[in-house]
């Protein structure tokens, strides 16, 4: 019994914002091999990362999730914190809000490798809906 209740809860877990942003419908990205669920709330965002890797490094999966969190907030990020799973950012929006996120899902594929130069990373990438 006791193992199809961990079972259950484990499940369930896969894809649960952290509190500050429940109740948001997320916005689901793939760049790449990686899926993120992004849910953007005033000035700030946050990326779950879906599909499994082995042994993620926080320095490969960030810039995947960094332009996730662009392409569906419409933001540039101007901080970002986190671990391989889950990846919050501050957004610099200028003097307005953070935009509401395209509804359904976004297919991205990065032409060529993310570019860092002053701090800054650069990718190229495009991006389509199934819908």
């Amino acid at each position: 019994m006791y193992y199809v209740l961990f079972i259950l809860v484990f499940l369930l877990a896969c894809d649960t914002p952290s509190q500050a942003f429940r109740g948001v419908v997320p916005q689901r990205v793939s760049i790449g091999d990686s899926i993120f669920d992004i849910r953007v709330k005033e000035q700030r965002a946050e990326a779950l990362r879906l599909n499994s890797e082995w042994a993620p490094r926080r320095a490969a999966v960030e810039p995947r999730a960094r332009a996730a969190i662009e392409k569906a907030s419409g933001c540039k990020v101007a901080r970002i914190r986190g671990d391989p799973a889950m990846i919050v950012a501050d957004l610099s929006c200028g003097s307005t809000p953070a935009p509401l996120p395209v509804r359904g899902p976004l297919e991205c594929e990065m032409d060529g490798r993310p570019l860092i130069s002053g701090g800054e990373v650069y990718i190229d990438m495009s991006c389509d809906s199934p819908f």
